[in-house]
C-alpha cells in the first residue's frame, strides 16, 4: 500500500512540474499610456512580471518603470539582450529603462538568470 501511496504522489508532482514549466498560463498584458509626446508603463517585479506583455507605438520614446518587490537574486536584473540593456533592480525603487521604438517587432526580455521572461510589441 505504502509503495502505491508513493507512485500516486510522485506522478503528482511531476504531473505538478510539468504543468508549471510546460503548461498555458494567464499572462497579464498592457498598453502604454502616452502623454506629451512619451509613452510608459509600469511593471511590477514580484515572482515574475506583472504585465508580462507590454505593447508600444512605434516612433513615439517610451520608458519602462521596473518596480522589484521580490528579493530574490534571480529579479535583480532586467535583459533585453535585442537593445543591449542588461540593468539592475534595486528592490523597492522604480528603476526607468529607456526602449528605442523605432523598429516594430516582438522583443523578449527575461530575469538575469533567464527564468522569467516578458514580451515588448512595438507596432
Amino acid at each position: 500500500m505504502t509503495k502505491i501511496l508513493v507512485l500516486i504522489v510522485g506522478l503528482a508532482i511531476i504531473g505538478f512540474i510539468l504543468w508549471w514549466f510546460f503548461g498555458k498560463h494567464a499572462v497579464a498584458s498592457a498598453d502604454a499610456t502616452v502623454t506629451d509626446h512619451q509613452q510608459s508603463v509600469d511593471i511590477e517585479v514580484s515572482g515574475g512580471y506583472s504585465p508580462e506583455n507590454i505593447v508600444l507605438k512605434q516612433g513615439v520614446p517610451a520608458v519602462l518603470n521596473f518596480t522589484r518587490k521580490d528579493a530574490s537574486s534571480c529579479l535583480d536584473h532586467v535583459v533585453f539582450s535585442d537593445f543591449g540593456i542588461n540593468q539592475a533592480l534595486p528592490q523597492n525603487q522604480a528603476e526607468p529603462i529607456q526602449i528605442d521604438t523605432s523598429k516594430p517587432g516582438e522583443y523578449e526580455w527575461a530575469c538575469g538568470m533567464d527564468m522569467f521572461h516578458g514580451k515588448l510589441i512595438i507596432k
